[in-house]
């Protein structure tokens, strides 16, 4: 396990929701302080706040990317195309690696949406859930992606 993927699982052992671990596991890359991030991905803990459609783990992969490599303006054509492209191989790294995106689907629930109150973090819950292992995942399919597509450096003129 990488050093980023550790810090993504003791994050979440800390109380992060799954985005914010590993968006919180590559803070130190991105162009705003920790507490930005980390309430920038705190809507998209349990499938979006427990609605449990897309992973946490992969919104966070996302939110990186977008940080990193994303765009600030309205755009139409190659610019926007080149990001989803890499937000799609993102997400189908992490979707050929666990047969989905949803967050629902990962932890084996029948219903679609689930209470807005978190379940307790016990022993029993790191247990029983599988979001450590996919937190993992995730921060070690985008540390990467990264390794392979360096992001262009700060005041650059375009993160493409």
């Amino acid at each position: 396990m990488t050093e980023r993927m550790e810090q993504a699982s003791r994050l979440f052992r800390e109380g992060y929701n799954c985005s914010q671990s590993v968006v919180l596991a590559f803070a130190d890359l991105l162009p705003v302080s920790p507490e930005h991030a980390a309430k920038l991905a705190s809507s998209f803990g349990g499938g979006m706040g427990r609605l449990r459609e897309v992973c946490g783990a992969v919104s966070g992969m996302l939110i990186v990317a977008g940080l990193l490599y994303g765009y600030g303006t309205p755009e139409r054509g190659s610019v926007k195309q080149t990001h989803y492209e890499r937000v799609q191989d993102l997400a189908l790294a992490f979707e050929k690696s666990h047969g989905s995106l949803v967050c629902r689907e990962l932890l084996g629930l029948k219903g679609r949406h689930d209470t807005p109150a978190p379940a307790p973090r016990t022993a029993e819950f790191y247990q029983k859930r599988p979001c450590e292992r996919l937190i993992c995942d995730a921060a070690g399919i985008l540390e990467a992606y990264l390794r392979d597509h360096p992001p262009a450096q700060p005041g650059s003129e375009r993160n493409v």
